[in-house]
C-alpha cells in the first residue's frame, strides 16, 4: 500500500521509486502483484504518465486512512525517534535567517534524519514534486493544501537615505504623490504588489511608479539600498540595515500588515502528531520570532518537522 500511495502521489514509478530507496522494477512489480491480489486495474499507464483508474482513487483513499491509523499505532508505542528524509523547500531569507543556524543542534538531535531543503518562492505542487513540505510567507491560497501558521512577521517601509535626500520623507500616506517603489513581482499572479499602509485599523493599498520591479526578496533589499525606491519587507531581514543606517524607517506610524509565516503539507498527510516535538529543546534554544500567542516563540524548522512526521515515518518505514 506504502509504494502504491507513492506511485500516484508522484505520478510516476521512477519519482516513487527514487523517493522509497527502491529499485524501479521492484516498485513496478509490487504494483502489479497488488493488481493481481484485488482483481482490479488500479493504475493506468501511458509512456509519459501514470495516474490511478476510478478503482485506484477508491483504493488510494482507503490507504491514506490505514496508513495514517497504522502510523498513529506504532507511534504511540514505538517511541523511536524519526528517521528517513525529510523534503523542505523554504524561502531563502527564512532559512537564511532562522533554519540554518538552528541546524547544527537540531541533527545532533535527530542524527537519523537525512535532510533536502530546497529554497524558492514559488508555488510548489508538493505532491508532483516529491517536497514534503513549505515554510512560506503569506496567506494559504490552495485549497489542496493544510498549513500551520508558525509566526507573525512584521513589515516595514524603508528606503535609502540617497532615496529621502532626492524625494524627501513623507509626512503621510497622502504625501506619497511624486514617490517611487521598488516593484515586486508575485509568483502567483505575476502583478506588481502594491505597498500597503494600515490607516485607522484599514488597509489601504497603494501603487506607486516603479522603475525597477524584481521578484526576488533579496534583490528588492539590494535594490532598497541602492536607493532605487520605497521597498516593504519584514523587519527582520534589514534589521541591520537600519542600525547601521544603510536604511531608514518611512511612514512607522502607517505599517503594513504583519504576515503569516506558514508551514503547509498535502492534504493527505495531517497535523495528527501536532504535540511529538513541542518538548524539543528550552525556550531558549527556540528562535525569537514575533508571534500573535502569548508564550515562547516557536522555531519554524521544529513545527516544519513537526507537520511532516508521517511523512518521515512513510519514507522510513519502507525504506527499512
Amino acid at each position: 500500500m506504502r509504494v502504491f500511495t507513492r506511485v500516484v502521489e508522484r505520478r510516476s514509478f521512477t519519482l516513487a521509486a527514487e523517493d522509497l530507496g527502491l529499485p524501479r522494477s521492484t516498485v513496478t512489480d509490487a504494483v502489479k502483484q497488488l493488481e493481481a491480489r484485488l482483481g482490479v486495474q488500479l493504475l493506468q499507464r501511458t509512456t509519459r504518465h501514470v495516474g490511478p483508474t476510478l478503482d485506484g482513487e477508491a483504493y488510494h483513499r482507503r490507504c491514506l486512512a490505514l496508513i495514517a491509523d497504522l502510523e498513529d499505532a506504532e507511534a504511540a508505542f514505538g517511541g523511536a525517534k524519526p528517521k528517513g528524509l525529510l523534503r523542505v523547500d523554504v524561502h531563502g531569507t527564512l532559512a537564511r535567517h532562522f533554519v540554518l543556524p538552528r541546524l547544527p543542534d537540531f541533527l545532533a538531535e535527530y542524527p537519523a534524519i537525512e535532510l533536502y531543503m530546497s529554497e524558492g518562492d514559488r508555488l510548489v505542487d508538493l505532491v508532483r514534486e516529491g517536497i514534503d513540505c513549505v515554510l512560506r510567507v503569506g496567506d494559504l491560497q490552495d485549497s489542496d493544501m493544510v498549513a500551520r501558521r508558525v509566526a507573525m512577521l512584521t513589515e516595514i517601509t524603508c528606503a535609502a537615505p540617497a532615496y529621502i535626500e532626492r524625494f524627501g520623507m513623507p509626512a503621510s500616506v497622502d504625501a506619497l504623490d511624486g514617490h517611487r517603489m521598488v516593484g515586486f513581482r508575485s509568483s502567483a499572479t505575476a502583478a506588481l504588489l502594491p505597498l500597503e499602509f494600515i490607516l485607522h485599523g484599514v488597509v489601504r493599498n497603494v501603487h506607486l511608479p516603479a522603475a525597477v520591479a524584481v521578484d526576488g526578496a533579496e534583490t528588492l533589499v539590494a535594490a532598497g539600498r541602492l536607493g532605487l525606491g520605497l521597498i516593504q519587507v519584514p523587519r527582520y531581514h534589514i534589521e541591520s540595515d537600519l542600525e547601521s543606517g544603510t536604511l531608514v524607517a518611512v511612514l512607522p506610524d502607517y505599517p503594513p500588515r504583519r504576515r503569516r509565516s506558514r508551514c503547509s503539507i498535502p492534504a493527505t498527510d495531517s497535523f495528527h502528531r501536532a504535540s511529538v516535538y513541542s518538548s524539543i529543546g528550552s525556550s531558549e534554544r527556540l528562535l525569537p520570532i514575533e508571534a500573535d500567542a502569548p508564550g515562547p516563540a516557536v522555531s519554524p524548522f521544529f513545527l516544519v518537522l513537526d507537520a511532516t512526521d508521517a511523512a518521515i515515518e512513510r519514507v522510513a518505514s519502507v525504506r527499512a
